[in-house]
């Protein structure tokens, strides 16, 4: 019984010094709360959060993930018939669109330094108006390296001819020689490259799928694109 009295009484000791140090805790805590004016462990986890959202990239131009550092971060969507206008976005900035007021029928393309990404030119090549032998020379004066962003609207087919897409197709297109009357075509490449470009879509203008009448569908391509090696070699 005695020594049943005695491991009572320690444990009671025990829970009355773990429940004293406890109160001095708290006790520590609100004096600190009092002095400093805020609650130090909330002040540190708030630094923590800033620190955290100030350092984790977001990604850019809708894409569903951060493109590497030797990328750029790309979407396309071309115009939808005659009446909406192409979107380009590049590095997470819209340069071209309907809202802009800078796209128009035919060919709407972007030029960019393929190194730095700085915007060189951009405008549309009116490909059922416009001069082809201007559109050609147009084309031609794209220096190697440049990455170009191409978005259709309306109709870019009633003037193309081989030339133009001999072009595009030195630039990675694969599609452009099939493109026809009022077909949906977004496309990015590079200058000069051998290398078929992996941003490309095209939609056949065809009266049994069509979605806007007389029109097919609005197509849209988008992902990280390699800047262009500063070495020479081509990515």
């Amino acid at each position: 019984m005695r020594c049943q009295a005695v491991l009572h009484l320690a444990v009671a000791i025990v829970v009355l010094i773990t429940w004293l140090i406890a109160i001095n805790s708290f006790d520590v805590q609100e004096k600190a709360r009092h002095i400093l004016g805020v609650n130090v462990i909330d002040q540190i986890t708030l630094k923590f959060k800033a620190v955290s959202a100030t350092t984790t990239p977001k990604p850019k131009c809708s894409l569903s993930r951060v493109c590497p550092p030797d990328h750029f971060a790309l979407r396309i969507n071309s115009g939808a018939a005659n009446v909406v206008g192409p979107k380009i976005c590049f590095d997470g900035k819209i340069i071209m669109s309907h809202v802009l007021n800078n796209v128009g029928p035919g060919l709407n393309i972007a030029v960019l330094n393929g190194e730095n990404g700085i915007l060189e030119k951009c405008g549309y090549l009116n490909l059922k108006l416009g001069n082809p032998e201007d559109i050609l020379a147009y084309l031609k004066e794209i220096k190697p390296g440049m990455i170009v962003l191409v978005a259709s609207f309306d109709d870019v087919a009633t003037k193309m001819t081989k030339e133009m897409t001999e072009v595009f197709v030195g630039m990675g297109s694969t599609l452009i020689k099939s493109v026809k009357h009022r077909d949906s075509w977004v496309f990015a490449g590079r200058a000069g490259t051998e290398n078929r470009s992996l941003f490309e879509k095209h939609a056949v203008n065809d009266e049994k799928t069509n979605i806007y009448e007389r029109w097919p569908e609005m197509v849209e391509v988008g992902g990280c694109l390699p800047r262009t090696q500063t070495d020479g070699h081509k990515p």
